[in-house]
Order: C-alpha cells, then structure tokens, then sequence
C-alpha cells in the first residue's frame, strides 16, 4: 500500500448491506442470528480500516472482494458463536489439572445430570414430612457414613470452608498457627489473608521448618479461639524440620479446652500407600486422631465437583450451619448430585479406584500407559514429514491441583521432535485443533501424556497429529 491513495482503498471496503445480501452470508443467516452476523461484519470491517490506516497486512487488492471479505465474516461469526467454555484434551499429564477443571466427573455422575439438571427435584423438600427440608441431606448422611464424623456440611470450595470456620469459631479471637503452614494456594489465596478476612486473630509460632509442642502451649491465652494446621498439600520442606504430631496436638487442645481444626486441602479417602505410592493422610484417619473439624475440597483427590467439605463435632458443625455467611457459600443442586453421587462409590473402594477417574488416572500401571501410548502410535500411523518425527517414550507425571507435590508418576509419552516445524508451531496447531489439545514442551520436544487422555480421545489426537503431518 506504499504510496497509494488510501482514501482508494476505503472505497473498496465492501458495505453492511451489500454483505449481508451476499450468497454465503445469506446461507449463514440460517444458522446463526442476525445481531451476531451484524457484530461480525462490524468487527471485520473494523479490523480492515484499520489495517489500511497502519498499511500492515494489506496488499492486495483481492483481499477486499467480497468473497473474500464474506469468508472472513464467516470465520469471525463462528469464532464468536463458540462457547467460551469448551472441552479441552488433557494429554500434559497433570491429573489435577486446575486449568483445565481439575476433576474428571465419573460417568454414573454424568448419567444422574439430565433427570434432575432437566426437571424439578427435592432440592430442599422432605418427601416423606412434605415440608421444607434442607439441601445438605443430600450428602451429609454419606459423608458421615465414609468417614465416622459426628456431623458434615458442604460449601462452595475449601478457601470458604476454611473461612466460614473461622469466621464462625473465632471472629474477633485468636487462632494458633505454624509458621510452616501458612501457605498460599492458586490464584494467590493465602491462609494468612483468609483468616483476616474470617476476623481471626492470627498468632503465629514456630520457625519456617520447625514447630514444637510447646510453641503452641506458649501461645495459649484468653483469647485463644483454635488451634489451626493447614496441610502443605502443594509443597513439602525436607531436611532439618519438625512438625506437631496431630494427635499430640488434639491431646493439648482438650487440656485447655481448645478445639483443633485441621485444613487437609486434597480431601482423600484412599491411602495410597497400600499401592505403593506416597503416603497422604486420609479424612478417616485425621478424623480418629481426634481432631475437632477438618475441611477439605471435593475436586482434588476426591476427584468430585468443586466444593469445600466441613467434617467433624456435631456443635462445632451445627454452630456453623447457622451462619449467615454459610447462605452466601452453598452449592448448588447440581454440585450436591455430583458431590452425593462421587461419594457413594467410596462405599467399595474398589468401585471408587475404577470409577472415579482422579483416582484411577493416579493409580494406573506405568504397563498399561506403556502399551496405551504404543497404541496411539499405531492409530496415528508412520509419519513421512520434515516438519517433525514421532517416538514413544518413557517419562514422568504429577497428580497437580497442589496435590501430593513430591509424588513422581512414571508414564509413557508420544513426543513430536521438531523438525522443519518448531516446537512452539506443534504446540500452537494443537492447542488449535477442535477440540484443542493442551500438550507440554520440554527439551524442545512436544510431550503428549497419555495418562490423561481418555480412551474416547485417542482417535481424536490421532487425527490431530496427522493433520500436523499435512502442513
């Protein structure tokens, strides 16, 4: 355009109407509503003006046809007609993947949603008084059943259960923590600043990596609300260190009458360590060391809904229930079906390890990875292209969701190394496709994980990484 007349250029902008009335965008009004059509061509139109007021990216006369400007209308009216929410293809090989919706729903839970997503239900009505009931039936007699607990109520996350606790329990008092556990989860919430925004008072003891007993015995004084630990679930300190033994912990709190309030943030109800992995305390056993309330969420290990889950003494679960702030923070019937429908299949562990799929996704055998990956390859067939080569490989995966940090999953990978093709061009087309695939780069190569793809999704990466073969 150097050295043209750009008010030349303007005239040839095709008009709103005369794009409206062209064939293909007249095809496209069948499909798509006459606003979002109109919010296209304004949008186009508006990037076409100002590529001419820059002189960047038109060079071409052609590029203003109406052809080719009702091609680019139409590609702008389904970019902005697609969800934003969309399904992605997890193949990072983070398990818990916070941004990518953390927990996969099983597909009993799924089967649940229709009947009463589409349709009235008991939400809050006692079918057998036919009065007014309350929505956490739903799921406390379960929670109750699976982890002994005296009493439960669910929030909408475990940052509000947290809150809501101490908010209730020691507004305006003074709660006891360990250096060690003031820890800061995604999004740059920290326990510090959730507790002031409950009210709490925070008395802080211990070092970095070491507390003691009688740190906390030190800090009791009039206003001593709780005792809080908050489990460094997203990190681990190694070395020269000491934690309180919990039940040490609950003993003092009874001397002094001091309840204990343990925040786990990966709630678990498996003990991974009876297959070979990493020992993480489960609710049951937090639970029978005494501890007064626990709190943890529904989406990480428990591989459920979001949600925050309160366990624990009766009182101290009923003070909280009459809590206006618990109102703002309720779930809603949907995440009650997920939530009640997760939990019953930890009645059978072993229902739970095949059904759930956190769970089994975690605890899959690095031979059945080895032999999935192989199987991707197959489908994706022998890749003749300069612009990358295919190999199956061994590596490593990460439970994620600030979920067992020092636990290392052995797992098998296709990997792409680039050739006339970069790295970041492979990741980029993948991330692209419909649905996207979301892959992880290492050493320049573009890792894809098959732990966390589905069965149901292998064909559809297949298919992509052909595609790729074609460029």
């Amino acid at each position: 355009m150097v050295g043209q007349d750009k008010s030349e250029w303007f005239r040839k902008i095709p008009a709103v109407d005369r794009l409206l009335s062209s064939p293909s965008i007249l095809d496209a009004a069948s499909q798509y509503p006459r606003n979002l059509l109109l919010k296209a061509i304004h949008h186009v139109l508006d990037q076409i003006r100002e590529q001419i007021k820059t002189g960047d990216g038109l060079e071409d006369p052609s590029l203003l046809s109406l052809e080719h400007v009702s091609q680019k209308v139409l590609g702008t009216v389904e970019r902005l007609n697609r969800p934003s929410l969309r399904q992605v293809i997890n193949a990072t090989g983070i398990v818990v993947h916070t941004n990518l919706g953390r927990s996969i729903l099983a597909e009993r839970v799924l089967e649940r949603f229709r009947s009463i997503a589409g349709g009235y239900s008991n939400l809050e009505y006692d079918l057998d008084r036919g009065e007014r009931g309350s929505r956490y039936i739903h799921v406390e007699s379960i929670l109750r059943e699976i982890s002994s607990a005296e009493a439960a109520i669910v929030v909408n996350n475990n940052a509000a259960a947290v809150l809501v606790a101490l908010d209730t329990l020691a507004k305006g008092r003074e709660v006891v923590v360990s250096r060690g556990q003031l820890v800061e989860i995604g999004g740059s919430f920290r326990i510090p600043e959730v507790m002031r925004k409950s009210g709490a008072r925070m008395v802080e003891v211990g070092t970095t990596n070491k507390t003691h007993l009688r740190d906390y015995e030190a800090a009791i004084g009039p206003d001593t609300a709780l005792f809080l630990k908050v489990h460094k679930s997203n990190y681990h300190v190694i070395g020269f260190t000491e934690d309180v033994d919990t039940v040490e912990l609950v003993n003092m709190g009874r001397k002094y009458g001091i309840p204990v309030v343990e925040d786990l943030g990966s709630g678990c109800f498996v003990d991974f360590s009876k297959f070979g992995l990493i020992k993480e305390p489960t609710v049951q056993e937090v639970l029978a060391e005494g501890v007064d309330l626990v709190t943890f969420s529904g989406d990480k290990l428990l591989g459920g809904p979001q949600a925050g889950v309160i366990l624990g003494k009766k009182h101290l679960v009923e003070a909280i229930r009459a809590n206006q702030l618990t109102r703002a923070l309720r779930i809603d019937k949907l995440t009650l079906l997920a939530l009640e429908e997760t939990l019953s299949m930890y009645r059978d562990e072993q229902v739970a390890i095949r059904e759930i799929h956190t769970l089994n996704m975690i605890l899959v055998s690095p031979e059945s990875l080895k032999a999935k990956a192989r199987r991707l390859a197959r489908m994706i067939g022998k890749v003749e292209h300069r612009g990358f080569a295919l190999t199956v490989a061994g590596g490593e995966s990460k439970v994620g969701g600030g979920a067992l940090p020092l636990l290392v999953l052995p797992t098998s990978l296709v990997c792409l190394t680039p050739g006339e093709l970069s790295a970041h061009t492979l990741e980029e087309k993948l991330r692209g496709y419909d649905p996207p695939i979301i892959v992880r780069i290492e050493k320049d190569q573009v890792l894809l994980d098959v732990r966390t793809v589905q069965e149901n999704e292998l064909k559809i990466v297949a298919q992509a990484i052909r595609t790729l073969s074609q460029l």
